[in-house]
């Protein structure tokens, strides 16, 4: 991984569309702590889960 990790979606470490595993690489976290977060989040009212299905569309995959 280089130093400035870009924002794309990996080829491992994924568990549906890649989405949280990338968040958590390019900001260095654990995928784990996004994953939590990212369901914590849906608890509260928000377009939380048609974010994640935009940023599956449009975040590039890792080659």
């Amino acid at each position: 991984m280089s130093a400035t990790a870009t924002l794309a979606r990996p080829r491992s470490g994924r568990m549906i569309g890649g989405v949280c595993a990338g968040i958590a690489r390019r900001f260095g976290l654990s995928p784990l702590t996004v994953r939590v977060l990212f369901l914590l989040s849906c608890l509260l009212p928000g377009p939380q889960v048609l974010i994640y299905l935009a940023l599956w569309l449009l975040l590039p995959a890792e080659y």
